[in-house]
């Protein structure tokens, strides 16, 4: 597996999700999971598309069938399905989820 890759049992959870796979209406896409991979890789390092691993293929076609998805709505569909089936890998806790205790900032402090 490479540093920003899916592993096996992530893939597996999403790739029926996807459009383009074996089997389903329309055309069959040469590597659903290439194409998943280079997005991931996109967001989790920052860079442009322009700047995307030739490993990935043209970053036009990659960006240009982000776009798609995104227009008709599969991203949203695959993040609704894995928020809906959590398994709480990473959790975000910050000062808007834990709060501190009234009295917390009120204790007299010690001077030199």
């Amino acid at each position: 597996m490479q540093r920003y890759g899916l592993r096996d049992d992530q893939w597996e959870r999403i790739k029926e999700l996807l459009p383009g796979r074996e089997g389903s209406v329309g055309v069959t896409a040469v590597n659903n999971r290439l194409f998943v991979e280079a997005v991931l890789y996109r967001y989790r390092t920052g860079i442009p598309w322009r700047d995307l691993p030739e490993r990935f293929g043209d970053w036009k076609n990659v960006h240009r069938r982000f776009s798609r998805w995104a227009k008709s709505g599969i991203w949203e569909r695959m993040f609704q399905y894995l928020a809906a089936d959590a398994d709480n890998e990473y959790a975000m806790i910050d000062s808007t989820i834990v709060r501190a205790h009234q009295h917390s900032a009120g204790a007299k402090k010690r001077g030199p």
